[in-house]
């Protein structure tokens, strides 16, 4: 059985959905709706009639006046074939427009939640494995499909038919609805004790199904690493443990769903029979009857055919409808458990800017003055509003400071310590040092990936947490060591730098950079079409790219995070003459093991488990003989 708290979270979760389906969709929905009903009274007609039809025909029976007898029942037939009609007509306009707004409400919620993902913190993606965020936007908001077309549209329809069956049983005869209430609430009890106990394992069963999504994209994507090392076996062993977890969950989940259509469906055969029986009963002992009718007109009858035949089909009608009811609880449970998981992906806090110091493209004389554009000049500039009401502006120039910096990616365990880096501009800067001593994450918080914990990071003077994060990432253009290409062209993947460079512009970055001449030598050239990130190329031609792409971002500072890494030596020193070029009049942030690219820069600093240990130039550190000797010369003594 489910607690209170979780079937308030599910009421909360439907109820949102239902909001988000009027959201989307204000007139579509209520025609849908009305559809719906129209429908369900359409199929409660059938019994209001019947009883009429019988009640004609014993009519006439007695004085034996078949023609006076179809000149009655006549116009009801024809009244049904009209009314049968109109609702075929809408039950097609009905399907059609169901489609129409299932796919549309899907579509725009994979747009809203891909919209707020953009906006969710790097944190996040470090401590969420990839396969189970793609599982929210196929298998979860596919239970929310299920839920649209086939769960609420069933459950109006069937709602609405119970009541309306419910009337028309009270009108009719009172005995005979009360015994099929009894036999109702038999089935809701039933319901209540299956439907409670598979919501918890469908729950289960959808973070079971991401987190075998997750397993499978991280086994595809280290395959190689996979068969280097023979880890075949282990790898569906382990793959069995988390299918085993799916296979129980979705067991326990719909051993609950599936027993409880048999059971709430023999249980309306058994109130069928005793329907019958007891209708048979109270025909026979001449039982008078009691309903709202004979309240109403003040009459009084025995219980007759015309009364218990219709009451058989109502029956019928009354237990089938509260029967898809309970069907619907089992997709319901399944839908609200997938789109839980969607909207809490959507409740993610997003990444907090409080920045409001903006770029702008500027004109500045020869006195220094800078002037604000709407127009492209190739010269940036800080805006910097003041809470007095006035306005600076500062010449976008690559100035960049730590001071005294301490960050920590989990609290109480500080990944630096004491940072201070003065990057003036056109400097190049070092970062060299073992493996996990700080190197990226120092890049990383001048990119607002994270937040410092203490310290200060000043760029051009200015203090980073008063930038806009989009403004201050405009300016900074990076080359990571894992490269990212995206499916598109080779064009495309270089103008990703700058979406309004020229191909010009996106065909010199790439001479720049050093890739020119092997992608004129790709099938299509420029217009090569990538796919799954690059894989037709080799590691060094996906490096060269993001290289080109970012040179074609012109930014005033550049962070290279092991760039040329996976570069061969001869390929390398092509790369460099293009990215001494590219690095002229920029500060620029290097990242290297190898110690050849970072030799001609104007200070190096090593970093050693968070603290920068030395820095100087390359001759200076050499002639200390300290650590970044040890490093150069290969020295290190084995404990």
């Amino acid at each position: 059985m489910m607690n209170n708290g979780v079937k308030q979270k599910n009421g909360h979760t439907f109820k949102r959905i239902v909001k988000l389906l009027f959201k989307y969709h204000p007139v579509m929905v209520p025609i849908l709706i009305f559809c719906v009903l129209f429908s369900a009274g359409v199929a409660t007609v059938p019994a209001i009639l019947q009883q009429k039809i019988i009640a004609i025909i014993e009519k006439y029976q007695v004085i034996s006046d078949w023609n006076g007898a179809l000149k009655q029942v006549l116009p009801i037939i024809i009244f049904l074939i009209i009314l049968y009609v109109v609702s075929i007509i809408l039950n097609v306009v009905y399907t059609q427009l169901l489609a129409i707004l299932s796919q549309k409400f899907l579509s725009r919620l994979r747009i809203e939640l891909f919209s707020v993902m953009q906006n969710l913190p790097i944190r996040y993606f470090d401590t969420n494995k990839h396969g189970d965020i793609m599982s929210r936007y196929t298998n979860d908001i596919d239970t929310i499909r299920e839920l649209i077309s086939n769960s609420i549209p069933a459950i109006l329809r069937a709602a609405a038919v119970v009541l309306s069956v419910f009337v028309i049983m009270l009108y009719y005869s009172l005995y005979m609805t009360v015994l099929i209430l009894a036999g109702v609430a038999l089935m809701l009890i039933v319901s209540k004790k299956f439907g409670g106990g598979s919501a918890k394992y469908f729950l289960a069963q959808q973070k079971a199904i991401g987190k075998l999504e997750g397993f499978i994209q991280e086994m595809m994507n280290g395959q190689k690493v996979i068969k280097v090392f023979n880890h075949e076996e282990k790898s569906i062993d382990d793959l069995e443990v988390i299918n085993e977890e799916l296979r129980m969950t979705g067991f326990r989940a719909n051993a609950c769903a599936n027993i409880l259509g048999p059971v709430i469906m023999n249980i309306g055969n058994i109130l069928y029979v005793i329907v019958a029986v007891v209708g048979g009963l109270l025909i026979t002992l001449k039982v008078p009857n009691i309903s709202l009718s004979q309240l109403f007109h003040q009459e009084f009858a025995f219980f007759g055919i015309s009364f218990v035949v219709p009451f058989l089909n109502m029956t019928r009608q009354f237990t089938s409808n509260v029967n898809q009811l309970s069907q619907q609880v089992n997709v319901i449970v399944r839908s609200i458990a997938g789109a839980k998981r969607v909207f809490d992906l959507m409740d993610e806090e997003a990444e907090v800017d409080e920045g409001y110091v903006t770029l702008v493209n500027a004109i500045i004389d020869e006195e220094g003055n800078i002037t604000e554009t709407n127009n492209h000049t190739g010269r940036w500039a800080w805006k910097h509003p003041h809470g007095d009401g006035t306005t600076t502006y500062t010449e976008l120039k690559g100035d960049v400071v730590l001071t005294e910096v301490d960050f920590a990616y989990v609290e109480n365990k500080p990944v630096l310590h004491d940072i201070s880096v003065y990057a003036r501009p056109g400097q190049k800067v070092a970062f060299v040092g073992a493996t996990g001593a700080g190197k990226t994450t120092i890049t990383n918080l001048i990119n607002r990936f994270y937040d410092i914990a203490d310290g200060k990071i000043r760029y051009d003077g200015i203090n980073i947490n008063k930038i806009k994060k989009a403004d201050l990432r405009k300016s900074l253009g990076i080359v990571l060591q894992e490269t990212n290409l995206f499916t598109g062209t080779v064009m495309d993947n270089i103008r990703y730098g700058n979406l309004e460079a020229t191909d010009e512009q996106c065909i010199e970055a790439a001479r720049l950079a050093g890739a020119h001449d092997f992608i004129k030598r790709l099938p299509e050239k420029y217009n090569t079409v990538l796919y799954n990130n690059g894989s037709n190329l080799s590691q060094g031609q996906r490096q060269l790219i993001a290289i080109a792409r970012a040179a074609v971002a012109d930014p005033p500072v550049m962070i290279l995070d092991e760039a040329t890494s996976s570069i061969d030596t001869r390929t390398e020193a092509i790369v460099q003459r293009g990215m001494d070029k590219l690095m002229e009049g920029r500060t620029v942030f290097v990242i290297a093991h190898r110690l050849s690219t970072v030799m001609n820069s104007d200070v190096i600093m090593v970093l050693d488990h968070g603290r920068i240990i030395e820095r100087g130039t390359h001759q200076e550190l050499i002639d200390k003989q300290g650590t970044y000797y040890q490093l150069y010369t290969g020295a290190f003594e084995l404990e």
